[in-house]
């Protein structure tokens, strides 16, 4: 009789073990697909734009000074705006700002006098910042992200940037310019007028 009730023990023991072990292997089995599942939600436009914005700011005084230097130039009579085109280079995520003087016919123009103060042609603002990066390991899967979701992400990219640049530009007293200054995109057609806070056509910025 003992014997049987100790084999009856050991039996509930060893059915107890094997629950416990199904337990935790599908306690484990949900972690992963936790994980799984955030790992594909990391990937969101939302997710994108913020990481961009905390990579800009770390350049905020830096742009702000440069705005600062350029609103105190001494600028040609004959230049009539100033554009600040921004280049975004999606391969490397880097973004450059270059200011050009421009004239109401689309020309840049140039100084060519004797006055070493006086200021005609292109400056660069900022050269090839990085605003994004990702680590290798999930490279594919985040341009397998970029490639679905593209156009939206294009134009997230450029409010992401306009805004943050608009925040630098008030910060150096951007208004006190004297003359119509634009922020626009490489081969975009749209621009956004910084006196006025909207985005133009691009044909409205020459039609003034």
């Amino acid at each position: 009789m003992k014997r049987l009730l100790y084999s009856f023990v050991v039996l509930l023991l060893l059915a107890g073990c094997q629950g416990a072990d199904s337990n935790d292997k599908k306690e484990n089995l949900v972690e992963n697909k936790t994980n799984e599942n955030e790992g594909e939600s990391m990937f969101t436009i939302d997710n994108y734009t913020n990481t961009i914005t905390n990579n800009l700011e770390l350049n905020s005084e830096m742009l702000i000074q440069k705005l600062t230097e350029i609103r105190s130039l001494k600028i040609y009579s004959e230049v009539e705006l100033l554009d600040f085109s921004a280049f975004m280079e999606p391969t490397r995520y880097e973004l450059s700002i270059v200011m050009y003087s421009m004239d109401k016919e689309a020309n840049e123009v140039f100084y060519e006098g004797d006055d070493p103060k006086m200021f005609a042609g292109s400056m660069n603002v900022l050269q090839e910042i990085v605003y994004y990066q990702e680590s290798t390991d999930q490279m594919d899967k985040f341009l397998e992200f970029y490639e679905q979701n593209d156009e939206e992400i294009v134009i997230a990219e450029q409010e992401t940037v306009k805004k943050w640049f608009l925040d630098c530009w008030e910060k150096a007293n951007g208004q006190d310019f004297k003359l119509p200054s634009y922020l626009s995109f490489h081969d975009e057609y749209k621009s956004y007028d910084l006196k006025n806070n909207k985005w133009i056509s691009e044909d409205e910025m020459w039609s003034y």
